[in-house]
């Protein structure tokens, strides 16, 4: 069990996460990537690796990583345009479970909404270590995560541009959760929302731990603390974990700090959202609007809370 800092992704199982497709497609294996020197305004060593197509040409800017998984600048050739070039290290897991993130990763790239992140190539090869990974190319969104870009701005969010993202995020959610088979996120946040700021326009991203809900509920519990619904420590959920994370969402959007600030601690946080106790930020939030809104969607029972399409038609919005 892992219990790590605030705002990054805990595993409470003694194992990763499992996929439950049924008759998982075997990974394809193909021979390491190749490697040649090109010259690039994000290179800073010049090495580039291609994926096996030749299409996509990986630099050596990291835009992100986490645990087993590093996110790269990339260009795309046949687009001419920059991308996200994702590594997986997979050798910590069972092969059966490499089927079923494999299997689920060629749903992912059938996704196509204008407020997820699109998901071009993927495949499997051997790392220059002989190891395993799995690697995808997805979209590239200028300027970062939401997280990142409401800690830049100065003051608060206004209104009107706060209800334009909830807008954004809540049409994700309601396309994701009525895909077939539905799909529950598991880990919605700001640092898993990303934004263009030149349009303004954001998309969810990181559906790394996203699952296909093919019975009543789905199992596993994984995600960040300050997000996750209490349902969710009891391994027995639904797509509505993703509105209670959604609502903790909009707190930090309005507060820009994590919900949850008053604690040290992820046992801190497991002890205040299963007793009930919704973040102390909340009680100083100066419209009630706002306050309104985010305590219709992180109420503890998970069927008094509303739908992503009832979200959008709430009078706040």
């Amino acid at each position: 069990m892992a219990l790590l800092q605030n705002g990054t992704t805990t595993y409470l199982t003694e194992s990763p996460p499992l996929y439950p497709t049924a008759h998982p497609p075997e990974p394809r294996h193909l021979s390491p990537p190749k490697r040649y020197h090109y010259h690039h305004k994000h290179a800073t060593e010049h090495a580039v690796i291609a994926d096996p197509s030749g299409r996509f040409e990986r630099y050596d800017q990291i835009l992100g990583r986490g645990a087993y998984k590093k996110v790269y600048v990339a260009f795309d050739h046949e687009d001419g345009v920059e991308v996200a070039w994702n590594e997986i290290k997979v050798d910590h897991l069972r092969r059966p479970d490499r089927r079923k993130i494999w299997s689920e990763i060629s749903i992912l790239k059938t996704l196509r909404h204008d407020s997820v992140i699109n998901l071009f190539h993927a495949w499997t090869a051997m790392n220059q270590h002989g190891i395993e990974n799995i690697y995808f190319v997805t979209e590239f969104m200028s300027s970062g995560t939401l997280r990142q870009f409401i800690k830049k701005s100065k003051g608060p969010i206004k209104p009107r541009v706060l209800k334009n993202w909830c807008m954004q995020i809540l049409r994700g959610l309601d396309y994701l959760h009525h895909y077939n088979p539905p799909i529950i996120h598991r880990d919605l946040k700001c640092d898993n929302i990303f934004v263009n700021g030149n349009s303004g326009h954001l998309k969810i991203g990181d559906l790394g731990l996203a699952t296909f809900k093919h019975r009543e509920h789905a199992s596993s519990v994984l995600g960040t603390p300050e997000y996750m619904a209490p349902e969710m420590y009891e391994e027995r959920y639904n797509e509505r974990v993703d509105i209670y994370a959604f609502g903790m969402c909009v707190l930090e959007m309005v507060t820009k700090e994590y919900p949850y600030v008053e604690c040290t601690n992820p046992a801190q946080i497991y002890r205040r959202v299963t007793a009930g106790i919704q973040p102390a930020a909340l009680d100083i939030l100066t419209d009630p609007d706002i306050q309104s809104f985010i305590r219709h969607c992180i109420q503890s029972d998970p069927d008094q809370r509303p739908s992503a399409a009832e979200l959008l038609c709430h009078p706040f919005l």
